[in-house]
């Protein structure tokens, strides 16, 4: 199938030669034609398959068939600012050649952007992304039309419930006319994106692409590795090599703070990105690794989803994250689309056993590299060995609860 055979306005059609689009990829096969006939949706499918042109050009096709609007026709939740930014960038590119108008909205930003985003909110931008912190903050002043909003789309859904904002959700959907179009976009299937589904979709096609599993273009291994020789392990693996583009993640910004300055102290200048930097810093940080100015990042999970940089042709896990699908949406920052790349982790003592339950996610046993020559013996791979949870404990009011004295 190809593109100029999806029925597409010519607006639409001129944007995608002017790119070189010709052939869509399977979740753009199939979820392009069910939104194009104003069908609810959820559709499932592993990171970098483009799920965001799935929904971006028919949504685009159908501005393009009635015209644009003084009101805002699309919202498009997701839950990061840097996915906000990335889809805006995306949709500026497809609508070239449309009157189509979209505006990125989230948190961080100054007076000015507030204001910025209040115009177009009240005088009827056609596409709004949005996270949904921010989005409520301007339900509540009050001046938000919704009542021409006819698409009401949902990215990373499984994200943002994991990050809480299931309530913010709910809230945004209740202000919004009963009568509209809803997808749901996901990268996983867990009960509780089959519970918001049955809540905001109707009757909707469900669509599932290779749930779960990595990009078959990604070369994995891994290092059994103690943790003060990772740093001189990225070095050794850098070293002499030629590398576009290198993601390394951790879980914590503390983490992460150390590892680039670690880095940048062996002569491999990294920068850092993470929730302590404000938004300009964040976004000039991104912009140079689009640009090549940077080519070590590090990272903590804000990057693991949604981020859409071409060239990344190596991750590498500094750590284990501390949810099994978040490998799966690591690693897939490289071999996006055909590409190929590599995805490398650092396994210690403590991680075995969690590594084995990613393992058992992707169906896969990920090759254990030896160590390079003059690194001292790594930890042996003992699945066995569970690390004790050190966190807080939850109290349990029916088992703690004593009645009051007299």
């Amino acid at each position: 199938m190809k593109f100029s055979e999806l029925g597409f306005e010519d607006q639409v059609t001129e944007a995608l030669d002017a790119m070189g689009f010709e052939t869509p990829t399977p979740i753009q096969q199939q979820a392009i034609p069910a939104v194009m006939q104003n069908k609810d949706m959820i559709a499932v499918a592993q990171t970098g398959t483009g799920k965001t042109a799935a929904f971006v050009l028919p949504i685009l096709n159908a501005i393009c068939k009635r015209g644009s609007s003084d009101k805002v026709s699309t919202i498009i939740i997701v839950p990061t600012r840097e996915l906000a930014i990335q889809i805006d960038q995306q949709i500026e590119g497809l609508s070239y050649f449309t009157n189509a108008t979209s505006i990125a909205i989230y948190g961080g930003g100054d007076g000015k952007s507030f204001d910025a985003e209040k115009k177009a909110l009240t005088t009827g931008a056609d596409i709004v992304i949005c996270t949904p912190g921010r989005f409520i903050s301007h339900l509540n002043m009050g001046y938000f039309d919704t009542s021409g909003v006819k698409h009401f789309i949902l990215d990373e859904a499984d994200r943002m419930l994991d990050m809480g904002f299931n309530e913010d959700i709910t809230r945004i959907a209740k202000k919004l006319p009963m009568e509209r179009q809803n997808l749901l976009f996901s990268a996983t299937m867990p009960p509780k994106i089959r519970q918001l589904s049955s809540q905001l979709l109707k009757d909707p096609i469900t669509i599932n692409i290779a749930i779960s599993k990595p990009n078959e273009g990604i070369l994995q291994a891994a290092y059994l590795v103690h943790n003060h020789q990772k740093i001189k392990l990225i070095s050794s693996i850098l070293t002499g090599k030629d590398h576009d583009y290198i993601l390394v993640f951790s879980s914590r910004k503390v983490t992460v703070k150390e590892i680039t300055k670690e880095l940048n102290k062996v002569g491999l200048p990294a920068k850092g990105i993470h929730s302590d930097l404000n938004q300009q810093e964040r976004e000039a940080v991104l912009l140079d690794f689009k640009n090549k100015k940077i080519k070590l990042l590090v990272a903590t999970d804000v990057l693991s989803r949604g981020i859409d940089i071409k060239g990344i042709n190596l991750v590498i896990n500094y750590d284990i994250p501390n949810d099994a699908e978040d490998y799966v949406h690591r690693i897939g920052r490289t071999a996006r689309g055909d590409n190929t790349g590599v995805a490398l982790t650092f396994i210690n003592s403590d991680d075995c056993y969690n590594f084995s339950k990613i393992e058992s996610l992707i169906g896969n046993e990920v090759r254990k590299l030896a160590l390079p020559e003059g690194f001292e013996e790594g930890p042996k791979y003992d699945t066995s060995y569970k690390k004790p949870f050190r966190g807080k404990k939850k109290f349990n009011k029916k088992k703690h609860w004593k009645p009051r004295k007299k």
